[in-house]
């Protein structure tokens, strides 16, 4: 059997969770319960049959559109459902059929939602990061390679490092510059890829922040004052460590001790 197609099981795993997290990513901020009611069309309210509910295809043979009422759908909704298959794909490549493997896919599956909320709505729910800590920090203890310690270690350090980052900004400009959801985020993100994944998601997150605000301020001209979320630059930077990050720091350990000349 080609390799290639043992891939199909985790792609559409992935995409059928995705589109679970579209039905998190709209109800969420609306206070609205992500279990009832059953799925419906956001204009029309019509209930959405079952058999119009299979991932990409159905928006696909809909063109997108309510069966009903013909109002258009979200080209995001088959993006985060694509997005989810091969967040799966890649997690299976890199991990396996193990237990890192789902923990690591509820990881990223949270930081999908938290992303696509954060950009639309600027907040993170409690409902996602606290609960997320809390599981990171579990799964550290049984599953994940971190280990214990270094989970407890990178919550308490990805919480507190942007703590005082968002102290030191209030106390210097009287204007809050970080809300609350971003710490809580951090922490999360500790408690799953421990204190160095902390680290290097701060490093890359910011780089990645600043890169993007430039282009976004000089694209804006007089709105240069809109914010940008710093919950999505957060979750991708995590994603970098979570597939990259020794690789990175392995790279940097040799050029920093590389002789020089």
């Amino acid at each position: 059997m080609p390799d290639y197609i043992i891939l199909i099981v985790p792609f559409i795993f992935g995409v059928v969770v995705g589109s679970f997290l579209n039905v998190c990513i709209y109800r969420l901020p609306l206070s609205i319960s992500i279990v009832s009611p059953p799925s419906s069309c956001p204009v029309c309210k019509g209930r959405i049959p079952f058999y119009h509910t299979i991932p990409i295809l159905t928006f696909l043979l809909l063109r997108g559109r309510c069966s009903k009422c013909s109002a258009p759908y979200s080209v995001l909704y088959p993006f985060v459902e694509l997005l989810g298959g091969l967040s799966a794909v890649a997690l299976f490549v890199r991990f396996g059929l193990t237990p890192e493997l789902f923990s690591y896919f509820y990881f990223v599956a949270v930081l999908i939602i938290i992303t696509f909320i954060d950009f639309e709505h600027q907040i993170i729910p409690d409902v996602l990061s606290l609960p997320g800590i809390a599981i990171g920090l579990g799964l550290s203890f049984f599953f994940l390679p971190i280990g214990f310690i270094n989970s407890i270690i990178g919550t308490l350090l990805g919480g507190g490092v942007l703590f005082i980052i968002a102290a030191g900004y209030y106390l210097i400009t009287k204007r809050e510059g970080m809300g609350g959801g971003d710490i809580k985020l951090l922490a999360m993100i500790g408690a799953f890829l421990g204190w160095k994944g902390v680290i290097l998601t701060l490093f890359a997150s910011s780089l990645v922040g600043s890169v993007i605000g430039v282009l976004f301020m000089a694209t804006l001209g007089k709105s240069r004052r809109t914010a940008l979320p710093f919950g999505p630059f957060l979750a991708l930077g995590a994603i970098i460590y979570l597939f990259y990050g020794e690789r990175l720091i392995d790279l940097y350990i040799n050029f920093a001790t590389a002789p020089l000349g």
